[in-house]
């Protein structure tokens, strides 16, 4: 697939972010829960909200989620956890304390992640010698000329 672009990259991301938050929570082998099931009568449950619960990720959701999961590895370690906490939703000013950047600093390497993931999926390596801005720039033009 050539036609990869940097806001095709982040949707996959988020998607990838939503299927594994979705996914049940990893618990240790043996836990069980020792008191008795509560059956709720109807008249407990007249008048109460009904809980909407979403579906689980069907198994195509999950591959494509753990592909993309497989793309933070083309970056460094500080851009990747930047860009999977940005798939998350996360605010910049927790991002910012946690990485100890500045927005403008972490923003950079954001959009050089998702920049360099867009390279990487149509099928070219950015050149060493060029710079960060050369990469998020062209991102999109990939399936059309570069400009040198």
């Amino acid at each position: 697939m050539a036609d990869w672009t940097m806001s095709r990259v982040q949707d996959r991301l988020e998607l990838a972010a939503d299927v594994f938050a979705q996914m049940p929570t990893v618990k240790p082998q043996g836990y069980f829960n020792a008191w008795p099931e509560y059956f709720h009568s109807f008249a407990d449950q007249v008048g109460q909200e009904p809980r909407m619960r979403r579906p689980r990720p069907s198994p195509r959701q999950i591959t494509q989620a753990e592909e993309a999961m497989l793309w933070l590895r083309w970056l460094e370690k500080d851009d990747a956890r930047i860009v999977w906490l940005r798939a998350n939703r996360k605010p910049w000013k927790p991002i910012c304390w946690e990485v100890g950047l500045s927005r403008p600093a972490a923003n950079r390497h954001w959009q050089y992640g998702i920049a360099l993931i867009t390279w990487r999926l149509n099928g070219r390596v950015p050149p060493a010698k060029r710079s960060k801005r050369f990469v998020i720039e062209n991102a999109d033009r990939l399936s059309r000329k570069i400009v040198l």
